[in-house]
């Protein structure tokens, strides 16, 4: 039960993130540590794909964050 309430909060945390990283850079980074939130628990729960997904999600967010501070642009 602990788990599922735990990827129920990450899970949320990411889609609110994502939906407001048009707003600023900070988002970005904030989606990709959703990202990792919801990673850690599919591997939790035993959904290894999902996890696996989600890490690669973490790295193309962090990227786009680095990229969009490099530039001065907005990242969304």
């Amino acid at each position: 039960m602990a788990v599922t309430i735990y990827g129920v909060c990450a899970l949320t945390f990411m889609m609110g993130m994502y939906a407001l990283e048009a707003r600023g850079r900070g988002f970005v980074l904030a989606f990709a540590v959703g990202c990792a939130l919801s990673s850690s628990y599919g591997f939790l729960s035993g959904a290894w794909p999902f996890g696996v997904v989600e890490a690669i999600w973490t790295v193309i967010a962090l990227r786009r964050y680095v990229v969009a501070g490099r530039s001065g642009e907005p990242a969304a």
